[in-house]
């Protein structure tokens, strides 16, 4: 038997041995038996909450800023059904754009400092309603007290109401792509490959303003945005002392299809309030108080109203309110205990 069988069979005891190794210390995160937190596994993943911005955030906060300092009264906005119309789904996965593009947009609403008043899902409200007026609901002692009233006018109407659909998603609009190949003729002399990818798609969308009331159309937008990816790989293969070494490493990347869907509805929001504040562009926002803005998170309302102050200061702090990263609530919890 040759030194370079003998070798090789060495190399593949070794690769068992530590493969065995591997699999055994991946099964010990692992239990068939509950620990004491009632777990079989603990979660991986330690990353905080953080808030989710697009590049139109700050243009949005600018508008509320504008708003509150001028003292405009910011008209109220009822946000319809913004629905998926380009039809495009997976055989698996289900559909390849978000559902959620009314919630989106009634987040961009809120970070502009516009008044919301709820269309999209009245099934709590119709319900409490439905009990008010069987006498069924009272809002003083839970024994039995006085029953709620149904006052007429009471639920404010909407001026305007938002309504529209996605209805673009063009893949590979355009891709290029190289690879290569580098080493000697000789069989057991270093080789090596590169490669690399990049395509571009694109997501588009339809928005209408409509003045409630009379049901006239006010605005109409249609915007698109497109969407990078891009693909790397290495390779490296060798003979070394009789071994067989064939390593790859790669990356690959592609922004987010739904974070573009949320930054074409916030620059069609964007656009929109500008026109319903009155205001000729971002030159207006110079020199404003950046306190009085609503922030990234979205609006934020003193509830009740007699209360002083709240945590909008604060709510897009990445460590706050994490145990693991917030000090001031580390302190707090020990001296709970």
């Amino acid at each position: 038997m040759t030194n370079l069988v003998k070798s090789q069979k060495r190399m593949t005891a070794k690769l068992a041995a530590l493969a065995t190794a591997g699999a055994m210390a991946v099964s010990g995160c692992v239990s068939p038996v509950a620990g004491p937190s009632g777990n079989y596994a603990t979660p991986i993943g330690s990353a905080p909450v953080t808030v989710n911005p697009t590049p139109y955030s700050a243009s949005l906060n600018c508008l509320a800023t504008f708003a509150f300092s001028n003292n405009i009264k910011a008209p109220r906005i009822a946000v319809g059904r913004i629905l998926d119309y380009t039809g495009k789904a997976d055989l698996e996965g289900g559909r390849k754009v978000t559902q959620g593009a009314s919630l989106m947009a009634m987040s961009a609403f809120a970070k502009a400092g516009v008044k919301l008043v709820e269309r999209f899902d009245t099934s709590v409200s119709e319900l409490e309603l439905k009990y008010a007026n069987n006498k069924l609901i009272g809002d003083s002692a839970p024994e039995g007290g006085q029953f709620r009233e149904i006052l007429a006018g009471s639920v404010p109407g909407s001026d305007f109401t938002l309504l529209g659909g996605i209805t673009e998603l063009n893949y590979n609009i355009r891709s290029v792509g190289a690879e290569a190949f580098a080493g000697d003729q000789d069989a057991y002399d270093l080789k090596g490959t590169a490669g690399g990818k990049m395509f571009v798609i694109n997501v588009g969308m339809d928005l209408r303003l409509v003045e409630t009331r009379s049901l006239e159309v006010v605005d109409v937008i249609s915007y698109q945005k497109q969407i990078i990816g891009r693909e790397i790989s290495l390779g490296v293969f060798d003979f070394l002392n009789g071994n067989v070494f064939d390593v790859g490493i790669g990356g690959r990347s592609q922004e987010p299809i739904q974070l573009a869907i949320r930054s074409v509805i916030e620059r069609a929001v964007v656009e929109m309030t500008a026109n319903l504040y009155g205001v000729p562009g971002p030159t207006s926002c110079l020199g404003e108080d950046p306190l009085s803005s609503a922030g990234e998170t979205g609006n934020f309302t003193l509830i009740p109203p007699t209360i002083e102050a709240n945590n909008a200061a604060t709510r897009e702090e990445p460590s706050r309110w994490n145990d693991n990263r917030d000090r001031a609530l580390k302190a707090a919890l020990r001296g709970r205990q």
